[in-house]
């Protein structure tokens, strides 16, 4: 599921901003880019995610503007160092060396002194705090699209039962069209019997037995009901509903390969579009 959060906190004459987005995937993707100074933090934070948040891309994003000191604290032997073997490196190759002010900044800004930013110890705590309101926000967001999912699943699980409902409707006339099939075929070949001859009554209710699909419907009504109930819960819903998706589909596919009927292949043809959208849709939901 897609979301944004974003939080801030000062600290000192610093202000540490966390910003947490997220897109959908199956599984929980997880990228962080925090200060060098911070690394050791990471593993933390990345703990806080996984407690919040079970599906999607997400992508944190830790910056800090302002600075610690009234004067900065440049590396200027380092800096001079990096411009002296650039040159050298230059001269080899016989290229024409001459530092742009672009340059030095930017060899500047690499060798600054990490002294500038708080000590891990002192940014912990804030951090975390940020951190935390970050996701408040973006799990609101998501919140949001779920409620927009639910409307849109609820539809759908209207139309999973209607198809139900005609595949039961029907089931019950199968076995009366089929001896009617049966007879006619008979005739079409010369063969004269009538409808209660034996033959042909054992015939049909070999038939019956075979396309019986009352037990699946059953399993069928009763997943539904599952699912159902698990989109108005609380908590963790995506895997479980995959879980169950995946056994109506089992059913759904043994109702069409018993059924033989011609309106009921139909009705589970319309039932495996819709099955199919409702599995899209909730493989983005945590």
């Amino acid at each position: 599921m897609t979301g944004y959060g974003r939080a801030s906190a000062v600290l000192e004459s610093q202000t540490v901003t966390v910003q947490v987005n997220s897109v959908n995937r199956r599984s929980l993707d997880l990228s962080m880019k925090v200060p060098d100074e911070w690394e050791s933090l990471e593993t933390a934070l990345a703990e806080a995610v996984r407690k919040a948040i079970v599906r999607g891309k997400v992508h944190i994003a830790v910056e800090v503007t302002g600075a610690a000191n009234s004067t900065t604290n440049w590396d200027t032997e380092a800096i001079t160092d990096t411009l002296a073997r650039l040159g050298d490196l230059a001269d080899a190759r016989g290229i024409r060396f001459e530092p742009t002010a672009e340059l030095l900044w930017q060899i500047a800004n690499a060798q600054r002194s990490s002294g500038q930013l708080p000590s891990v110890e002192v940014v912990a705590p804030v951090l975390r705090g940020a951190l935390a309101e970050a996701l408040r926000g973006l799990s609101a967001m998501r919140a949001k699209e779920g409620e927009a999912l639910l409307i849109d699943f609820l539809g759908r699980m209207g139309k999973l039962h209607h198809c139900v409902d005609a595949i039961t409707s029907r089931a019950p006339q199968v076995p009366g069209t089929y001896r009617e099939q049966l007879q006619q075929r008979l005739r079409q070949a010369g063969l004269t019997l009538e409808l209660n001859d034996e033959r042909v009554l054992k015939e049909v209710a070999l038939f019956a037995d075979r396309c019986d699909i009352t037990e699946e419907l059953t399993r069928l009504r009763h997943h539904l009901k599952h699912l159902g109930d698990l989109l108005r819960a609380d908590g963790e819903v995506g895997r479980k509903a995959e879980f169950i998706l995946q056994e109506i589909g089992r059913e759904i596919h043994t109702v069409g390969s018993k059924a033989n009927d011609l309106a009921i292949s139909q009705q589970v043809i319309e039932f495996k579009n819709e099955l199919e959208r409702v599995r899209e849709q909730m493989a983005n939901v945590e």
